[in-house]
């Protein structure tokens, strides 16, 4: 079954006695034992749920994994996925990775861990240790889009005894595989684009083989940050629709990065060709906050992966936990918007941008004018 259908039949056929096509809402803390010694496979659910199980089953189908988990958040599925490491242990991270992500890792679990560029797998090579476990990769970045070569960066980490760990919540199984590509472990936030409509926050774990798989659902019983039933249908809700939804931000962002790439007030577009995020420098940090202040289809929010087109300010927004000068050297600067394009006509998101971009650069030179002779 290719992907694009098997996205339509995720959590069909669940339900045998009633022939119900929509997975049912198992809306049940707890489950009736058959008799002393007995279950239905189901006790209690924060173990297992009916319709946890039914999208931690689809997700792992997607990727070509042996166990998907599902969280109550993106970053509830990477703090799981960070227990694999014990206190010792080293972690090599992406150094331009979401804000989250750092803040986790570097004010809360306060991991020993070493951020490199990892587009660059010289640089991976060069950062790992002996008791190195894990590199942890987005790709494309946050908010940069830079892009790894994940089979060579699995070699790399399985030469060292470490596992790849990839966030491939940017492209999907749509349009990247990293378990096929030689990863451990992928990890999802399934707010953004599994779900796709920006109403529900969830996340998810797709581990390569079974072992690692019952590890990591260990911990995510004993941790208890599991994604309740009533969510677990909206993201099985939204992946029907994921294959049709991609190719359309897909297309939408390659038009849009060449309209922008020709926009004299654009200094720089960061696209890689493939899915839906973009990010763009603008030639005055001036500029900034008029253009947010002027869009009107696009929405100036967090988040991403929604069928709404959604326009951020990464160093105010979704990576202000990374130290200022930090941020600087990664290149997410004062003057650095990120778009998530959606899948409304893509002539409308362009009218948006220009007029934006058109009111902001008046807005500059009427601030900047001289006044005149008398005045």
């Amino acid at each position: 079954m290719k992907l694009a259908t098997a996205v339509v039949h995720a959590g069909v056929r669940r339900d045998p006695s009633t022939g119900a096509v929509a997975v049912p809402i198992y809306q049940s803390a707890t489950f009736q034992h058959p008799a002393l010694g007995q279950s239905t496979g189901y006790d209690y659910s924060r173990t297992r749920n009916p319709t946890r199980s039914a999208l931690e089953e689809a997700i792992a189908r997607l990727e070509g994994g042996s166990r998907g988990l599902a969280f109550s958040s993106g970053m509830a599925a990477i703090h799981c996925a960070l227990q694999l490491l014990g206190p010792d242990d080293h972690l090599v991270l992406t150094e331009d990775l979401y804000g989250g992500t750092y803040r986790l890792v570097e004010n809360i679990l306060q991991r020993r861990c070493t951020y490199v560029d990892t587009s660059r797998p010289e640089a991976v090579r060069a950062a790992l240790r002996p008791n190195t476990k894990a590199v942890l990769v987005e790709s494309p970045t946050n908010p940069v889009m830079r892009t790894a070569d994940i089979p060579v960066l699995a070699n790399l980490a399985h030469e060292a005894g470490a596992l790849l760990v990839v966030d491939n919540t940017f492209l999907t199984p749509c349009l990247q595989r990293p378990l096929e590509l030689g990863a451990d472990l992928v990890v999802h936030s399934a707010t953004k684009y599994l779900s796709g409509h920006n109403d529900v926050v969830a996340g998810a774990l797709v581990a390569k083989d079974a072992a690692l798989g019952e590890r990591l659902a260990y911990f995510q019983n004993g941790i208890g940050a599991i994604l309740g039933p009533q969510d677990s249908y909206l993201v099985i809700r939204g992946l029907k629709t994921l294959a049709l939804r991609m190719e359309r931000h897909q297309a939408n962002a390659r038009e849009v990065a060449g309209w922008l790439a020709s926009h004299p007030l654009v200094e720089r577009v960061f696209y890689p060709g493939v899915g839906g995020m973009l990010s763009f420098t603008v030639t005055d940090a001036a500029l900034v906050p008029r253009v947010l202040a002027s869009v009107r289809l696009c929405l100036f929010a967090e988040s991403l992966g929604g069928v709404e087109t959604l326009i951020t300010y990464p160093a105010t927004q979704t990576h202000a936990d990374i130290p200022a000068a930090r941020r600087e050297e990664l290149g997410i600067t004062d003057r650095l918007l990120r778009l998530s394009v959606g899948i409304e006509d893509v002539h409308d998101i362009i009218a948006d941008l220009s007029e934006a971009l058109a009111g902001a650069h008046t807005l500059r030179e009427l601030r900047h004018a001289p006044l005149a002779h008398g005045s």
